[in-house]
């Protein structure tokens, strides 16, 4: 065999073996993921029960206000920095102690060790940008409050103790960071699992000795829960990784990295992944409007014991997108950012094995994204047969009469036929991330604009003029994720197919025996009256009927 065939056979190898490690990767962190959110949900879920004996719709409508004030400051400070991160070159190397002479020598090679410096170099810049964003956040909201918020007991101090935690929370990005890039996804688990238990024991606890003492202490439970989750998230981060990096091969503090092509900023920041994280923070503007736009529109217009009725049912609406869809969206962006992103070679031997590369890759995300969503089709098709009718009777035996009186069966029910919404729309803006240049992501920012403005003019008429209350809401929130389904779908498949491949339309959707299967049972929920007049034994039934649906699909 010549040197040319066996340098063939070799590279073939290679890259069969790194795909097969990226998938293996991927599917092993989603499975992390996965079983990180039922655990953390099952967790929160049972505390949530107990909590509900204790809190009336307006004390819950506060809470929700205030993890909003700190989901925001999170998201605005370090998501945009989380994706740019993620479309990194192929980490799966092993860090070596060789790695160290390499940058200490002056190397131009990008090793593994000089990249994960890169990587904590940068994640730093969330911390940076979190602080006057708390600080700005807190004092609008604080302006901005109704006089029924400003009157809850501890408001002040409890706004106080979130952004506390936000800010502590954003001290782990580094550590978030180096887990995502090596792909140390049960490092990841096992550290927002204790968080998770940590917030939900100190809050339960907190809200059980207050009642036994006859205190009132408003959303204070809630923001030494969210206090109890960062400590301990930085904690279990920096007790897993410090031990990782103890061969010094790169250090979880600021450091100068050699230059590598490109160069970086101040020896420390890679100008290619700022460019791109200013480009995507643009977007995350108008992104997070729109995702968490329900949320705002809701606290303008409607009472608190609304905002808590919608509040209960947008959770239980959303566990299973946040369960199942939600980690396989977050594995995925990272295997596309993988597949998908190449550096430019400047040789042209370099340059066909790289082009005969991308279309080994291309054709496997395809593959990826296309056997995802066939299987996003089948659960989804489950959950609107079933969910509309079951989910409100099921709510009534968890949540109690109280609940059930409130807007939040209605709302619940609604919901279910935006949860396939919320799964495509993922999995594709997934893709999007991972594939777009910086140009076509400010083209879908303009996009972006548009969305965000026809969700605010709907959601004014909605409350104002049509008077739908939250029901209204979850239509609004169906629309505008249309509206991003078919831009994402039509930019997916375009990048498709000018690299040779495709998404067939026909190898996702559900089969005929699958469409009538779920019809007759959402008619047999529906003849059953199963909302309307439920008990125990018509639950059983509807679980027998939800069984015999999965059986045919």
């Amino acid at each position: 065999m010549s040197d040319s065939s066996h340098l063939a056979v070799t590279d073939e190898a290679h890259d069969r073996s790194r795909e097969s490690s990226l998938l293996a990767q991927s599917t092993k962190g989603a499975t992390y993921l996965i079983l990180l959110q039922v655990g953390s949900r099952a967790l929160t879920f049972l505390v949530n029960q107990i909590l509900l004996r204790f809190l009336s719709p307006e004390l819950l409508g506060v809470s929700t206000q205030l993890e909003l004030y700190s989901i925001s400051v999170l998201f605005f400070a370090r998501e945009s920095l989380r994706v740019a991160l993620q479309r990194q070159d192929d980490p799966l190397t092993p860090l070596r102690a060789d790695d160290i002479k390499l940058c200490q020598n002056g190397s131009q090679l990008k090793t593994q060790s000089c990249k994960a410096q890169e990587v904590v170099n940068l994640s730093y810049l969330s911390i940076a940008l979190g602080l006057p964003l708390a600080a700005a956040f807190a004092s609008l909201y604080i302006r901005n409050a109704d006089e029924v918020i400003l009157q809850t007991p501890d408001i002040q101090l409890s706004l106080n103790l979130y952004t506390l935690a936000t800010i502590v929370e954003l001290f782990s990005e580094p550590y978030f960071a180096i887990a995502q890039q090596q792909m140390l996804y049960g490092v990841r688990a096992s550290a927002e699992t204790l968080a998770t238990f940590t917030r939900c024991l100190l809050t339960c606890g907190t809200v059980i000795w207050a009642s036994k003492v006859n205190l009132t202490l408003g959303a204070l439970p809630f923001a030494v829960g969210q206090m109890g989750y960062a400590i301990i998230l930085n904690l279990v981060y920096l007790s897993r990784l410090d031990v990782y990096s103890a061969d010094k091969a790169y250090s979880f503090l600021i450091k100068p990295v050699v230059p590598p092509s490109p160069p970086l900023l101040f020896n420390r920041f890679s100008i290619t992944s700022l460019n791109l994280a200013f480009t995507i923070y643009a977007q995350s503007i108008f992104k997070h409007l729109l995702t968490t736009g329900d949320s705002f529109l809701i606290a303008a217009f409607t009472s608190l014991e609304s905002q808590g009725a919608y509040t209960l049912a947008a959770n239980y609406g959303g566990l299973v997108a946040r369960t199942i869809f939600q980690p396989v969206e977050e594995s995925s962006r990272s295997l596309f950012g993988r597949l998908l992103h190449h550096s430019v070679s400047s040789t042209t031997d370099a340059r066909a094995k790289l082009e005969m590369a991308n279309q080994k890759d291309v054709n496997q995300a395809a593959i990826y994204l296309q056997t995802l969503l066939r299987f996003y089709s089948l659960v989804c098709t489950i959950a609107v047969a079933i969910g509309p009718s079951f989910s409100p009777l099921l709510l009534g035996v968890i949540a109690g009469s109280r609940w059930s009186e409130s807007d939040a069966p209605s709302v619940l029910a609604a919901y279910c036929y935006y949860i396939p919404l919320l799964a495509v729309n993922g999995i594709l803006e997934a893709f999007v991330s991972a594939a777009a240049t910086p140009a076509e992501l400010r083209v879908q920012s303009v996009w972006m604009v548009a969305f965000s403005a026809a969700f605010i003019g709907s959601g004014f008429l909605i409350f104002e003029v049509w008077d739908l209350g939250a029901q209204g809401l979850v239509a609004a929130n169906a629309v505008n994720m249309l509206c991003r389904i078919t831009w994402s779908w039509h930019f997916v498949d375009g990048y498709l197919h000018r690299r040779g491949a495709d998404l067939k339309l026909a190898a996702i959707s559900p089969n005929l025996g699958t469409i009538i299967s779920a019809a007759g049972t959402a008619w047999y929920l529906n003849r059953v009256e199963l909302v309307l007049a439920g008990d125990i034994w018509q639950l059983a039934r509807g679980v027998a009927a939800a069984g015999s649906c999965g059986l045919v699909t």
